[in-house]
């Protein structure tokens, strides 16, 4: 992901911009950049290929010093990896950063070419300082042109401005792509994440989607997507919230599990436009070759293989395309049968899960149409040697019992589904209600999560048990394995999940009153059919522990049921995902075992 650091004082700002980019680094780049406002009133540009040391040693050769200025890291999608098309970019005695994506580049490219313009990049960045040169030559005002150039752009960006013209000026804006600015002592800062300028400050101003704002030292001045003022208060960063201390929590894996309506609101950040999806920030051509995708394969292992699971049926249910799912450790030891025009997905945490790299550069020489990683670590090599990669945010994950990493990854799996049903142009109704269903994720996980009380009092009852099943049907079924899956990682009790229907072929023989019984019962097409599964396990005394949408009605006794939000069907799997880590969680507070290090398991998988 892109980042951008900007700053005016009354001292030599390319030190702080320098340190910004750095700390911005986790984000992965593939080329830098800064430009200076110089003494004499002219703005310096340097810009390098590869990380900030190599611009580090172009500075040295060129040095640039200036009291404002703005930087920039950059991950290709309009355009290679090349100095060309690292930022800043130039027009007419101005300078430009940016984050996300303009959809309407294109045109605006054409326009502006017949105009004059001449365009040394293949970016759509550079579209956008020209779009604002243009306007400033009818105006002769800089915040005039660039509020009319805002008015053009469609997508989602982070803008920041410098003019020759007006050497004491910062401006910048933002919708879809987070922008926050920081105040200094008579200086002032922005950063597309608060973490580059800690070193700086620790007091921000948090903009809010359609602002754009004007900076000196002495003030800051930020309207609102009307052009009306507003006033973002200052905040003191949290520094203890986004550390790797536990916090007030007692483990981190607690801590993870209540940061996932932040972790899935900061992996949409910039991906959705009003009804769709933005397609272009999977990286070069993606945009255009996903229209020629015909199967998909999926290869990850453990919690990521489950949700690779779970989009299977999103994929298939959804855009009609044939969706293979396998266990990498498997994939790379078999003959593989690879149709034309098929993607493969490789997902993972780390980005260097050993059977799951492996599995992607076995694929490099097996046929297919490209590769893409689904990863929450931006410099991974996952990412690295993938032909395009969607990042997840779910920022640093120390608990070995994937939270966060998970649903981020679900959430990354449904907007890619989305994507590749936005791209043949069909049912844009569905296209509209996933986004619609995406954009309320965060606030539904944030209900799911004040059920944790009564949770907790159903873990009681698994105190003394040693066995346990977990039943779901549909995208239900993976993430009932899910959550045996955590339950078996960090309290140690041995625990199956099984496809509900399946319940009469075998498992039904361990079924008693000594066997906790688990089931995902949303309220959906299968619903009705999972009602019939239960009663089996209630006619022989198993102890059913139910998480439903609606209490599911049945002769004599009922069974533990919790009730969660009515959600649209589609994100139903990754709200029914919390309850389980929850259960989890506060079995192994019951078992006593090590909650966040459970015996004999790793983070990160790196050996075979």
């Amino acid at each position: 992901m892109c980042g951008i650091v900007g700053a005016i004082a009354q001292r030599n700002i390319t030190p702080i911009l320098l340190e910004g980019l750095r700390r911005l680094e986790y984000r992965g780049y593939d080329s830098a950049g800064v430009a200076v406002m110089t003494a004499a009133r002219q703005i310096q540009r340097v810009r390098a290929t590869g990380k900030v040391a190599e611009l580090e040693e172009a500075l040295r050769t060129d040095p640039a010093t200036g009291a404002m200025g703005i930087a920039h890291t950059r991950w290709a999608t309009h355009g290679k990896p090349a100095e060309r098309n690292a930022h800043p970019h130039v027009s007419d005695g101005l300078a430009i950063v940016h984050n996300g994506i303009i959809e309407n580049h294109s045109a605006l490219r054409s326009r502006l070419s017949d105009m004059g313009y001449m365009f040394t990049s293949e970016t759509d960045t550079e579209v956008v300082a020209h779009l604002i040169a243009a306007h400033y030559r009818q105006s002769g005002s800089v915040l005039t042109a660039f509020r009319a150039a805002l008015k053009e752009l469609h997508g989602a960006y982070a803008l920041a401005l410098v003019h020759e013209d007006e050497p004491d000026t910062l401006y910048c804006a933002r919708m879809g792509s987070p922008l926050v600015i920081g105040v200094g002592c008579e200086e002032h800062y922005l950063a597309s994440d608060p973490l580059a300028l800690l070193q700086v400050t620790d007091r921000f101003r948090y903009l809010e989607e359609g602002d754009h704002a004007q900076l000196t030292c002495d003030g800051c001045s930020i309207w609102d997507a009307r052009d009306q003022i507003v006033e973002r208060p200052v905040q003191q960063y949290e520094h203890a919230a986004l550390s790797m201390d536990k916090g007030e929590y007692r483990h981190y894996m607690l801590k993870e599990i209540f940061e996932q309506p932040q972790a899935i609101a900061d992996t949409l950040t910039g991906t959705l436009g009003d009804n769709h999806v933005l397609t272009a920030i999977l990286g070069p051509d993606a945009e255009s070759r996903l229209a020629d995708v015909r199967h998909i394969h999926i290869v990850a292992c453990g919690t990521s293989f489950h949700a690779g699971l779970v989009a299977r049926y999103w994929i298939e249910s959804q855009v009609g395309l044939p969706c293979q799912v396998e266990v990498a450790s498997e994939y790379r030891y078999r003959t593989v049968v690879v149709p034309d025009n098929t993607l493969l997905i490789t997902i993972s945490q780390s980005g260097e899960t050993a059977d799951t790299l492996a599995a992607l550069r076995f694929a490099r020489n097996e046929g297919y149409l490209a590769t893409l990683a689904i990863c929450n670590v931006a410099g991974s090599s996952l990412v690295r040697e993938a032909d395009w990669r969607l990042l997840t945010h779910a920022g640093p994950e120390i608990g070995v019992a994937s939270t966060k990493a998970f649903t981020t990854q679900l959430v990354a799996l449904l907007w890619l589904t989305t994507a590749l049903l936005q791209v043949r142009g069909k049912a844009p109704e569905q296209v509209a209600r996933n986004v619609s269903a995406l954009r309320s994720l965060p606030g539904v996980i944030g209900e799911a999560l004040t059920l944790e009380p009564a949770i907790t009092r159903l873990a009681e009852r698994f105190a003394n048990k040693h066995h346990a099943l977990f039943l779901g049907r549909g995208p239900h079924y993976p993430i009932a394995m899910e959550g045996a899956l955590k339950l078996k990682e960090i309290s140690y009790i041995h625990a199956e999940a099984y496809a509900a229907g399946e319940l009469k072929h075998g498992p039904l023989a361990l079924v008693d009153e000594d066997m906790p019984v688990v089931s995902v019962a949303p309220s959906d097409s299968l619903l009705e059919k999972l009602k019939s599964n239960l009663e089996e396990v209630r006619a022989r005394g198993g102890q059913l522990i139910t998480f439903a949408c609606e209490s599911i009605k049945q002769d004599g006794d009922q069974p533990d049921t919790i009730a969660l939000p009515q959600v649209d069907e589609v994100i139903s799997p990754v709200l029914y995902t919390i309850p389980l880590q929850l259960l989890s969680y506060h079995v192994a507070l019951v078992k006593g075992t090590d909650v966040d290090k459970p015996r004999n398991l790793a983070k990160s998988v790196t050996v075979e």
